[in-house]
């Protein structure tokens, strides 16, 4: 833990001025380098640290580094906690993507447990007769969710890399959905905003909403008794908890009833799977991050190609010049998106092609430097011959150099809004993630191909964006999102906003962002950039369109050496660093 001296002395240099700063020898060259005239500051510790958006669950996470286990054992700790304290990502019936550093082997491993289309889901599955996207069914039923891969996928990192038994990392998650815990501001506002969704369905209804309708009162005490049922089976019986037996037999049999398609073979029959993540260049830093079936780490490590070669610090933070750079390597960038990427199981994903620095150089080419070049004129780059938006994120780091990126969700907040009876299980939307009518925008504005149609057993093409960086061969930035169709946008600025300006992960996190995602033509701006700066892009031909939605939500972890700095995203409230 953090050393009470060192905490004290640098508290000191909050009263100093600049000479004295430069000069103070109060703090041992162990200590850690924090500047305390940033405008943001984040929180250090010399070891352990864990950085996610809800407070017990990331507690829980450090119990098990304080317990003597590593930093898989607290991300999974994490994750099945966040199931139960921020219902509305967290879960059990979603799924996502976990990247790990072995610090012990030098190696990076990347762990898919994204949900897969039933057997039974077909390609127009939902289409009206009139061939246009039934968006209640695809939002909003049984149909919409996918076999949920979170259970295996936690289940797999622990059984691998992890340390501890599964009971005892389960264990704070059981006792919270059992004993409960104080609804807070925050919780008791997220259910409040979807408060009449939710109340649809009856057993979502019971367990989020009074018999007024509304959410729990804060400073109440919330119990989920069905989830901490479930989470004790998981517990007891490892995977088959969850894709065998009675929550198996559960989960089919409300399916059957409510014209849905996942089966107790379905359960069955999903698996996680590890594949290579992918790589990149930038400068001195190399990044690693998530390969299809998520599209956010080629298309980071694309952006960040695209910019290489361009004076970023010269222009300026958030300048004009600067801004329309990103922006224009952004649209390009998801214009690739809409067409090359989906399932690596089903299709060959062109990911080295994407990523080379010859064909961001051929992209690059592309942009005017005194105008923005309309969406309309840009089409996906073309290949050789083949060869919540609620989401959330947590990052982990241990004092033995091991570090997980995990980024998991339902899609929307709250998912489908479905909970299955009896085992406190709110289920995923993410079939919504396949392209229901290839060539034509889903739920976040994203166009998407036939490459990520609705297929039996295949994982639709996600955004999450688990990220590592490296610096000098070790692990130096932990870093990632929800945001839906923004996270890869967040991602890319956050780390960029480090290697290129030298800001801390709090300045980097924290700094205003933009958003554009090829269709449609418009630059999401954050507040905070000035009107200058927007009447100069305006100018240039950018569709600016000011919003007050902000643009993901970072849980980030910069290490150095023995130090951990982390910040908790403050675009949403509720985050936690545990130290």
């Amino acid at each position: 833990m953090f050393d009470r001296f060192k905490i004290a002395a640098l508290s000191t240099l909050l009263f100093l001025g600049t000479a004295e700063i430069q000069s103070a020898e109060v703090v041992s060259s162990e200590a850690p380098l924090i500047d305390f005239r940033s405008r943001f500051v984040p929180m250090a510790a010399d070891g352990n640290m864990v950085v996610g958006p809800e407070r017990f669950a990331s507690e829980a996470g450090l119990t098990m580094l304080s317990q003597g286990g590593n930093a898989v054992d607290a991300a999974v700790a994490t994750g099945f906690a966040l199931a139960v304290t921020l219902p509305r990502a967290g879960n059990i019936g979603g799924g996502g993507f976990m990247l790990v550093h072995l610090a012990a082997e030098n190696r990076n491993v990347f762990i898919d447990y994204r949900e897969m289309a039933p057997a039974a889901a077909t390609r127009d599955m939902f289409l009206t007769p009139e061939g246009k996207v039934d968006k209640r069914r695809a939002y909003f039923s049984h149909q919409a969710s996918g076999v949920p891969g979170t259970v295996a996928g936690l289940i797999h990192a622990l059984e691998e890399y992890g340390t501890l038994p599964l009971a005892t990392v389960i264990q704070p998650a059981i006792d919270l959905a059992a004993n409960g815990f104080v609804m807070d501001i925050t919780l008791h506002q997220n259910i409040s905003a979807r408060a009449e969704r939710l109340a649809q369905d009856p057993e979502t209804k019971k367990i989020f909403l009074g018999n007024d309708g509304k959410a729990p009162a804060i400073g109440s005490l919330f119990k989920q008794p069905d989830l901490a049922a479930t989470l004790q089976r998981i517990a007891d019986n490892g995977r088959d908890g969850f894709y065998a037996g009675p929550t198996a037999e559960l989960i089919a049999k409300d399916m059957a009833a409510n014209d849905g398609l996942i089966t107790q073979e379905d359960l069955a029959n999903y698996v996680a799977v590890e594949r290579a993540p992918v790589t990149g260049q930038f400068k001195d830093y190399a990044i690693v991050s998530a390969p299809p079936p998520s599209s956010g780490g080629i298309h980071v490590i694309q952006m960040l190609n695209i910019l290489e070669p361009y004076p970023l610090a010269t222009w300026g933070h958030n300048s004009a010049q600067y801004l329309h750079h990103v922006i224009e390597a952004m649209k390009l960038a998801y214009a690739d998106r809409s067409e090359h990427l989906g399932d690596p199981e089903r299709m060959e994903a062109p990911i080295d092609f994407l990523l080379a620095k010859d064909y961001a150089g051929k992209r690059r080419g592309l942009i005017n430097s005194d105008s923005a070049t309309p969406s309309a004129e840009i089409a996906p780059g073309v290949m050789p011959t083949p060869e919540s938006p609620d989401t959330t994120h947590y990052s982990v780091a241990d004092s033995a150099g091991n570090v997980v990126s995990n980024t998991y969700t339902l899609n929307f907040s709250f998912g489908s809004h479905i909970t299955i009876p009896g085992t406190g299980i709110l289920m995923n939307n993410e079939m919504d993630d396949f392209a229901a009518r290839p060539g034509f925008p889903n739920a976040y504005g994203l166009v998407q191909g036939e490459k990520n149609a609705v297929a039996p057993g295949r994982r639709p093409l996600s955004s999450m964006t688990p990220t590592l960086v490296f610096r000098n061969g070790e692990p130096w930035l932990a870093t990632g999102s929800p945001g839906g169709s923004l996270i890869i946008t967040a991602v890319m600025q956050t780390i960029l906003n480090a290697m290129a300006f030298d800001m801390n992960i709090a300045e980097a996190a924290a700094a205003p962002r933009v958003h554009h995602q090829w269709m449609p033509d418009r630059v999401l701006i954050e507040p905070g950039i000035s009107q200058d700066t927007l009447n100069i892009l305006e100018g240039m031909g950018h569709n600016i369109e000011s919003t007050r939605r902000t643009l993901g939500r970072t849980n980030s972890i910069q290490l150095d050496g023995p130090w951990r700095y982390g910040y908790s995203d403050l675009r949403r409230p509720g985050g936690h660093v545990a130290r």
